[in-house]
């Protein structure tokens, strides 16, 4: 039976110790919904002065050359590239993940479309689990696009061998799936999606900073994700958006915005897209909140991504471990795989009166968060969540359940 002693044991060995002082996090609080919004690093809070203070009001406009404004998209891409599995000038930081996603399944379309031998495709496959704005853009761009064009949803990723086949344009999926924590095997599912004459977009907002990605090795086409989660940028920091250097040259969106412009204060009426990966970028960008991201972005170059998966995998199987020692007599039931390969950086455990159980756990400071149906989510990211914080969360859990200490009546927060 594994003891406090031995988790403060495991926090003393740990790699990773020294990166937790970096982020602003309160006191006696255990924060595990970094896969919502991830901690502050401290250093925001510079960076964002120097912004608003020095760049913007001294050096004013001048700020977009002097202070590296206009590149500052595609520099932050290329730091962020290699924890994804992708190289320079192949990843741009813009917009939100919902945007990027309409900007890259457009783009797959338009190239099937444009493809005699492919043009014939109309159905976009992805998962009824997926996270709900991936299946509105998707059923959104289809609608809009007419012609033909649908959804076919699968229940189970067991079932997406069958349903990628030869009517298949586009197959959009998350790696790692919001709900649940299970994780896609994006290699096989991609070589089969190739095979039947398909495109592929990955969603890597429950990825990226998490798990070790792959993209090039995976022969994956195009993926997004976002920033403000494991990466800890922000909240609603701009995500970022990847075209594989294949596509590159052939990669058109709907959203020519002037900074994909070959040329943008040439200010020409008709529009001649740049080369390469900022053809994915629209309008201006929200500099505020990009150069936060670097903030996050410093602290994962200390470190490695195998560390953190190391660490990550600890920390679940301690907390699986610890929920099912400690908590037997409870109707709790796991939602995420016990297998590492399909696991990602949280554990999801149901209970029938999830929401009470997770609003009485945020009141005694151990915040995670609550997903239909009954689905409480606890996000463990390694660069500052310990392994008696891990502990500490479930003898709170045990005692809430053990005394019933929650409100079933307890009214729904606007954001849960």
């Amino acid at each position: 039976m594994t003891t406090r002693a031995d988790c403060a044991a495991m926090d003393a060995a740990d790699t990773l110790a020294p990166l937790r002082p970096e982020f602003a996090l309160p006191e006696g609080l255990i924060y595990l919904v970094g896969n919502s919004l991830g901690a502050m690093p401290k250093a925001a809070t510079e960076r964002a002065r120097q912004v608003v203070a020095d760049e913007w009001a001294n050096g004013l406009v001048g700020s977009w050359n002097t202070a590296g404004w206009f590149d500052l998209p595609s520099r932050l891409g290329d730091r962020l590239a290699p924890l994804i599995g992708a190289g320079a000038g192949e990843v741009v930081v813009t917009d939100t993940t919902s945007v990027n996603l309409f900007k890259l399944l457009a783009a797959a379309l338009h190239r099937q479309a444009a493809d005699p031998a492919a043009s014939a495709r109309k159905v976009i496959v992805t998962e009824r689990s997926n996270f709900p704005t991936d299946v509105y853009i998707a059923q959104g761009l289809a609608e809009w696009l007419g012609r033909g064009y649908q959804i076919r949803m699968v229940d189970s990723p067991d079932e997406l061998s069958a349903a990628i086949d030869a009517d298949t344009a586009v197959v959009t999926l998350t790696h790692v799936n919001y709900r649940t924590g299970r994780m896609l095997d994006m290699e096989a599912i991609t070589a089969h999606a190739h095979a039947q004459g398909a495109l592929t977009v990955w969603d890597l907002a429950h990825s990226a900073g998490a798990v070790p990605v792959d993209l090039r090795g995976a022969n994956a086409d195009y993926a997004v994700g976002c920033t403000y989660k494991y990466l800890n940028g922000g909240p609603g920091s701009p995500a970022f958006l990847w075209v594989a250097p294949r596509h590159q040259a052939e990669f058109r969106q709907p959203l020519t915005g002037w900074w994909a412009h070959a040329a943008p204060f040439a200010m020409h009426p008709e529009f001649k897209p740049t080369a390469g990966i900022r053809r994915g970028l629209c309008g201006t960008q929200p500099i505020a909140s990009l150069a936060m991201v670097e903030c996050g972005l410093d602290l994962f170059a200390r470190t490695g991504i195998d560390a953190v998966r190391a660490k990550s995998l600890a920390l679940t199987d301690l907390f699986i471990r610890l929920v099912e020692e400690r908590c037997a007599s409870h109707p709790l039931r796991l939602e995420t795989p016990r297998e590492h390969a399909q696991r990602g950086s949280q554990v999801s455990v149901a209970h029938p009166d999830g929401y009470a159980v997770m609003k009485a756990l945020i009141a005694r400071g151990v915040v995670g968060d609550y997903r239909e149906p009954e689905i409480m989510r606890f996000g463990f990211t390694p660069l500052y969540t310990r392994f008696v914080d891990v502990w500490n969360a479930v003898e709170t859990l045990r005692d809430i359940l053990d005394t019933r200490s929650y409100d079933v009546a307890a009214s729904r927060d606007q954001v849960t």
